[in-house]
């Protein structure tokens, strides 16, 4: 991670501070280690709009963002409380997310291990309701504690209060904006039991010849797995997974079946099926594609990647095409996991 201004910068390049690398400004720069420190800056800025980046890894800027960048980096991991079956996890909202599942697959708590590698830091994972190979983080946050921006006060929610969905939260709806996140308390299992029913994960057990995972097992086959699929955001420009899985009506999903049986697709809720849409990419035959330096990653197709000066509007064009081909051929829609700014 980027280290961070401590005082206001103004016109400052955000290039370092989001992992798609565009070449952007903000009209103002500063980071926060506690949020007692937010009204100040706000204030001292006096700039028209706000945005927190954590680790900038679900952000694309389209132009120069012209209002206040503030980058949370309130840091710190404490064991708040423990029963026979669990330890409750207070981890400051500037935590790297990976360090901190590094962290508890050492301590041996389990719940976080499938989510391993995920880039970005620990406050965005309640917001975007992060999730992979069989897990969702929503299973194991017990609170998240965020600060209100217009009351300025810490507001405590639970896990219902949360209201998360796939890729959703109340944090990325209702109080979107609205709130900054300071801390998430995570409920840890004792005596772990590692979640290994998603196919690859076994499929990369067998090949690691692990017959009796535990926790520090999956958390090596999914790191593999991702290092084989997906690209480094150091290496190469990008947000990770671009796009939501489609979720469409079974009926529709039969009929796509009919016109393509290799299609995969996995149940939902009652009625819906889940569609991988690095699957539909490929299909519409985008997969490696290039307009420039913005593209289709070649072993990802769910990756948009900038592989050296692409700006934020050529990014969002080659997405755009991508939903436009996925539309023509399917008929669905794909929407975007990412935030696009401004």
């Amino acid at each position: 991670m980027a280290s961070f201004p401590t005082a206001l910068q103004r016109n400052a390049s955000l290039q370092a501070y989001h992992s798609f690398g565009c070449k952007v400004q903000a009209a103002g720069l500063a980071g926060f280690s506690g949020v007692e420190q937010i009204p100040e800056l706000v204030a001292e800025a006096a700039l028209p709009s706000l945005l927190v980046l954590g680790g900038g890894s679900n952000v694309l800027f389209t132009r120069n963002y012209p209002g206040l960048v503030l980058l949370n980096r309130i840091m710190g991991m404490r064991v708040e409380k423990e029963d026979e079956q669990h330890i409750y996890l207070r981890v400051g909202a500037g935590e790297n997310w990976h360090q901190l599942v590094l962290h508890c697959v050492d301590k041996g708590w389990g719940g976080i291990e499938n989510l391993s590698l995920i880039p970005g830091c620990v406050g965005a994972s309640p917001m975007q309701n992060i999730g992979a190979y069989g897990a969702e983080v929503k299973d194991v946050i017990d609170e998240v504690e965020a600060w209100h921006l217009p009351d300025q006060q810490v507001i405590r929610f639970n896990n219902s209060d949360c209201r998360f969905g796939y890729r959703n939260s109340i944090f990325k709806q209702e109080l979107k904006n609205l709130v900054v996140i300071s801390s998430v308390r995570f409920r840890l299992q004792k005596q772990p039991k590692p979640n290994t029913a998603y196919g690859a994960i076994r499929q990369q057990l067998e090949a690691m010849q692990v017959s009796r995972p535990g926790i520090a097992d999956v958390s090596r086959a999914v790191i593999a797995i991702r290092q084989s699929k997906l690209p480094d955001p150091k290496e190469i420009g990008n947000a990770g997974s671009f796009f939501k899985n489609p979720v469409v009506k079974t009926a529709v999903a039969d009929e796509l079946l009919a016109q393509f049986p290799e299609m995969p697709g996995y149940p939902d809720t009652a009625g819906y099926t889940k569609i991988p849409a690095g699957w539909l990419i490929e299909k519409a035959g985008l997969k490696g594609y290039r307009q420039g330096d913005a593209g289709v990653h070649q072993q990802q197709a769910l990756v948009i990647v900038n592989h050296g000066s692409a700006s934020g509007e050529e990014l969002l064009a080659v997405a755009q095409l991508v939903q436009k081909k996925v539309s023509d051929m399917f008929g669905i829609s794909l929407e975007k996991e990412v935030n696009i700014l401004p």
